[in-house]
């Protein structure tokens, strides 16, 4: 019987709940992790999810909490750890994008994306370190193609994804050996639900690969990171062709 390659393994998903850090959350379990499903008010959605993976024949535990509260971010590795005794993955995707034109920015919608999108996942990280160096663990962190490109509507949200990119480069040197640290980069992935058919043709016509992404297309990334043993530092673009396409 042939042993799947993550089994013993622990993984915690922050936004494991929902989108794509749900279908990250079930290729880790289809892989053998037990995981743990972090979420905020998705409650149902939390333990569906969990359903979904214990089909799959692997452990699941869920846990909530608002990582827009640092403290709260910086207890959520222990409370995983808690779950199953050890923790050897940590996926950094729980994150809001919010349509922000720069006359609509203010000081507390600024605050609150760069809580959740960039000082969560840093605290979180922070704090699974410890615990992770027992196991020669792995971070990987969902950055965006917004990091890289000019978005006129979404500035504050593509300055935290920068952000999230040179955390990653940051840690990844901080945390080496013991620690891998790389992250992934979606573009046109799982649009927002208020965005038009017409701008999702739009993208589609201008993507190289002409088509939009999915959640697993992100999900596959997560997991070649996970198990890229000679990997750190990395940021891997996700998006079709979209960044070459200039």
């Amino acid at each position: 019987m042939t042993v799947a390659p993550l089994t013993g393994k622990v993984a915690l998903v922050t936004g494991g709940a929902r989108r794509v850090g749900k279908a990250i959350a079930l290729v880790l379990a289809e892989q053998g992790a037990d995981i743990v499903v972090h979420y905020n008010s998705g409650k149902t959605e939390a333990e569906d999810t969990a359903v979904a993976i214990r089909a799959l024949g692997v452990g699941a535990a869920v846990v909530q909490g608002d990582l827009r509260d640092a403290t709260v971010a910086a207890g959520l590795p222990d409370r995983a750890h808690a779950c199953f005794g050890r923790l050897d993955i940590v996926i950094n995707s729980a994150a809001m994008m919010v349509r922000t034109p720069i006359g609509d920015v203010t000081p507390a919608k600024w605050d609150e994306m760069f809580a959740l999108n960039l000082r969560a996942p840093f605290f979180v990280a922070q704090s699974a370190a410890p615990l992770l160096k027992a196991n020669g663990g792995v971070i990987v962190n969902i950055a965006d193609l917004a990091a890289y490109e000019t978005w006129p509507a979404y500035v504050p949200h593509a300055i935290t994804k920068a952000g999230v990119v040179q955390m990653t480069r940051g840690l990844a040197r901080a945390l080496a050996p013991e620690i891998r640290v790389n992250a992934v980069a979606p573009g046109a992935v799982l649009l927002p639900d208020d965005w038009s058919e017409e701008t999702a043709d739009r993208l589609i016509g201008t993507t190289p690969l002409r088509r939009l992404g999915d959640a697993d297309d992100v999900a596959q990334a997560v997991l070649y990171l996970v198990q890229a043993e000679y990997v750190t530092g990395e940021v891997i673009v996700v998006d079709g062709g979209r960044h070459i396409r200039t």
